[in-house]
């Protein structure tokens, strides 16, 4: 798919305090892609100039060509993917919702299973996940995957719950958070001091604290979702947390009051940070791509 008039909307950008007016960038937002069932994942490689993402029900990866535009699939089946991230060796890292654990993409395109259980069990279906600069990766492990054979493949949990883990460089998968009922999307603050994670089914963002041995304290409700629930988040150069949403994004301050929203027209399930300058936002919402490029860019952790 390539991007025509008939594919911009007017960009929308609600704001409830005055730290959000400015913010904005371009007047239209562009829709990059359509055509998926549930879209999500969205994962920005400045090596391939590049954005892959998930259309998990149809069981596939795409990857929109930030060079010409183009859109096509870049792996089918694919253990239904749910959330990625790009680490520092510029690897793609995978939440495997249909295969119940963390993989990496290794250069000549072979593949690392990272984590597929606790303590002998296996994962419910790990969803989203961010890299520490220790290189250990963090997860949240939710049932989606399990629920049903929508987005995954139907099974009975082996785990008492759904938690977050942590997977340290040598492998050794600890569980650092155990409280909450629906662990979503998740991202480090770029001090990485603080660790905030969605519970989607309690419809809030909760703020940890990072201990240097990788334990998490806290865990205060930092803000709650007035559009439906919250899914992914991500955090701008300023601190400040934007949260996909079923009304768009909801864009919230370091003391979690809300600051605005960017409104859009289908509910959104994640975001990042790309570009050159990391100011292009790209947000997968429902069965599309949108992408803005903004006045602010992407917190580097």
């Amino acid at each position: 798919m390539r991007t025509t008039a008939s594919d911009r909307i007017p960009a929308e950008f609600e704001v409830h305090d005055e730290r959000f007016r400015g913010t904005g960038g371009d007047r239209v937002v562009e829709r990059i892609f359509d055509g998926g069932r549930w879209v999500e994942g969205p994962a920005y490689s400045p090596a391939w100039r590049c954005l892959v993402f998930s259309d998990i029900p149809n069981d596939r990866v795409l990857r929109w060509d930030e060079t010409t535009g183009a859109v096509g699939v870049w792996q089918q089946p694919a253990g239904h993917v749910n959330g990625h991230t790009i680490d520092r060796a510029g690897r793609l890292v995978r939440c495997e919702q249909g295969h119940r654990r963390l993989t990496r993409v290794e250069p000549d395109g072979r593949l690392t299973v990272l984590a597929e259980r606790w303590r002998g069990l296996r994962f419910n279906s790990p969803n989203d996940v961010v890299e520490h600069s220790d290189g250990s990766l963090w997860f949240t492990d939710p049932s989606y995957g399990i629920d049903s054979d929508y987005e995954g493949h139907r099974a009975e949990p082996e785990i008492d719950g759904c938690h977050v883990y942590r997977v340290a460089p040598g492998g050794e998968v600890t569980r650092v958070a155990d409280d909450l009922v629906r662990p979503n999307g998740l991202a480090f603050s770029a001090d990485e001091r603080t660790l905030f994670v969605v519970d989607t089914r309690r419809k809030h963002i909760r703020r940890f604290s990072v201990g240097d041995d990788g334990a998490l304290g806290g865990g205060d409700v930092f803000a709650d979702c007035t559009a439906g629930t919250f899914d992914g988040i991500r955090l701008d150069e300023h601190g400040r947390l934007w949260a996909a949403a079923h009304d768009g994004l909801h864009c919230f301050g370091d003391d979690g009051t809300l600051l605005g929203k960017l409104k859009l027209p289908q509910v959104c399930s994640n975001l990042t940070f790309g570009g050159p300058r990391r100011t292009v936002l790209y947000v997968t919402a429902t069965t599309a791509v949108y992408s803005i490029m903004l006045n602010v860019s992407g917190a580097r952790v």
